[in-house]
């Protein structure tokens, strides 16, 4: 692995300009062509899916090599891809070479490496959050294609995406979990409306999607039809447990800016914030550790499963935790933010970014969403006492 870490450690340094911090250190127009430079670069050498196999556009490697990209691109401060590729890289394409056939695998992945596919999430609705299988989005056969109509919340990036994977009630006479498929919907047709929302931020990085009889082809379906909800399982531990590779660094980053900023207000000689970062040190620890052992289950061979659960609980609950330690720290600024706002919607501000009250204020915000999207807090705890300590089930509500 020696030599693997020194051609990535190469590929950063041709990158990256001298006194390179971060790409968080870039203005607004030079962060996004970095970015599309860097990913265009990336998925040249196959490395913005490089576990996939060569045909589909990835680089055939194994999780050690993974392990290794994840730590030295993070460490440097570059990002792996694009906002999209969370979802179209390590949700549905992960999920689709353990579950879909070989000739969807050959039509899609390819194309969501080199970027002409971006994929978004249609997995939430109005009434079905946390309850997924209350989903009401109905997809009708007709002919040679799916007809959809209903509604999705809360889609992350749809108004920059041109496909969707979306679970759609498939048969109404099964039980909640079952008559369930994910289909492949193209989003730039007539019969889908996409609204952003927007959040306390002022941005709008959510999406509520309409569907008024749209369409997608019949063999469109990852997995069997009415049989999705493995499926949906399966890439919802991919959502949760990929992110142990690399969050953790970007934690300890943001909790040493924290540090300098406790110091630059003068601070760190006060015992109850003292108290709060030590706190917060043993939290990123608990994350690192995690991390580690993410790394050695996917080295060893085995897939993200419940306990990714436990890690996408805890860092969501600390995140929550050690922004609302930032706002103290920056007292009366928190109220009338100055700066560059951060521009990420998704855990922390980028490495090198300006220690700045509206970069905190920004990131402060947006953990409020941290500990509901990807599963609320309240369903991870459901899924650790169920399936990780063996405890009984939650009983049912009454009717």
């Amino acid at each position: 692995m020696d030599g693997f870490r020194e051609r990535v450690r190469e590929f950063v340094a041709a990158l990256v300009p001298p006194g390179w911090t971060g790409i968080g250190a870039l203005e607004d127009k030079e962060h996004a062509a970095f970015r599309a430079r860097t990913r265009a670069a990336l998925a040249e050498r196959g490395w913005v899916a490089p576990t996939w196999p060569r045909e589909y556009g990835g680089a055939g490697f194994g999780p050690s090599e993974l392990v290794v990209l994840a730590e030295e691109l993070t460490g440097a401060g570059i990002p792996f891809g694009s906002d999209n590729d969370a979802f179209g890289i390590s949700m549905l394409g992960n999920t689709m070479l353990r579950l879909a056939s070989p000739a969807l695998c050959a039509r899609f992945l390819p194309k969501i490496v080199s970027g002409e596919y971006v994929f978004a999430q249609g997995f939430s609705e109005p009434g079905a959050g946390s309850d997924l299988a209350g989903l009401a989005l109905r997809a009708t056969p007709d002919g040679d294609r799916w007809v959809l109509n209903g509604q999705k919340l809360w889609s992350s990036g749809a108004h920059r995406a041109n496909w969707m994977f979306v679970l759609a009630r498939t048969s109404s006479e099964a039980a909640p979990h079952r008559g369930i498929s994910m289909l492949l919907v193209p989003l730039d047709q007539p019969g889908v409306d996409v609204r952003p929302i927007r959040n306390i931020t002022g941005d709008a990085d959510f999406n509520e999607v309409f569907f008024d009889d749209a369409t997608t082809e019949l063999g469109l379906v990852v997995g069997e039809v009415d049989r999705s909800w493995s499926v949906a399982m399966t890439l919802l531990g991919f959502e949760r447990g990929e992110t142990a590779l690399h969050a953790p660094i970007r934690f300890r980053n943001e909790l040493n800016r924290l540090i300098e900023l406790v110091r630059e207000r003068g601070l760190a000689a006060d015992p109850d914030i003292r108290r709060r970062v030590a706190w917060c040190h043993v939290q990123v620890e608990q994350l690192r550790a995690h991390g580690r052992r993410a790394a050695a289950r996917l080295i060893a061979g085995q897939e993200p499963g419940a306990e990714a659960a436990s890690f996408k609980l805890l860092w969501s609950e600390y995140h929550r935790v050690v922004t609302e330690l930032a706002m103290d720290v920056l007292g009366l600024d928190a109220l009338t933010p100055t700066g560059r706002p951060s521009p990420n919607w998704y855990q922390t501000d980028d490495p090198g970014a300006p220690n700045s009250p509206a970069s905190w204020t920004t990131v402060y915000l947006n953990a409020r969403a941290g500990t509901i999207y990807a599963g609320s807090s309240q369903v991870q705890r459901g899924i650790i006492g169920e399936l990780l300590l063996g405890l009984p089930k939650e009983p049912k509500a009454a009717s």
